[in-house]
């Protein structure tokens, strides 16, 4: 039990979150060299995230937790300023030779959401972990 759930039901939720993941970031990605790196991020993820988990002695619906948490991150952080994002990568793809300057909106709306939801994550861990 981790907040209150099962390890099933962290398992399902992971198993709910991994596609719409996958979906979304490539989604998110304009060209097809940019969707071929970013399909393999769960995968990659996941193996590290249960490694360490393993070496930390994480149960398994704290790892699922964390595992559905950070593909959250991602989808929240990318998903609402993806035309931005695919603009920037698009254009930098077709000109290699120059430095494209990435939509400050954009960054600012990444580093932004993904630091309010990542210390969200944090505090969630913290209460369940501190006693």
């Amino acid at each position: 039990m981790f907040l209150h759930l099962s390890t099933y039901a962290w398992a399902l939720i992971a198993a709910v979150i991994t596609p719409i993941h996958f979906s979304v970031m490539r989604w998110c990605m304009p060209t097809a060299k940019s969707k071929r790196s970013i399909s393999f991020m769960p995968l990659v993820g996941g193996l590290f995230l249960w490694a360490s988990a393993a070496v930390k002695g994480f149960t398994a619906a704290e790892t699922l937790f964390l595992y559905s948490s950070v593909l959250a991150i991602f989808v929240i952080a990318f998903a609402p300023v993806r035309k931005r994002i695919a603009a920037d990568i698009l254009e930098q793809e077709q000109n290699p030779g120059i430095k494209v300057q990435p939509n400050v909106f954009a960054l600012w709306w990444i580093a932004m959401s993904m630091t309010i939801a990542t210390l969200a994550v944090i505090a969630a861990w913290m209460s369940q972990t501190s006693s």
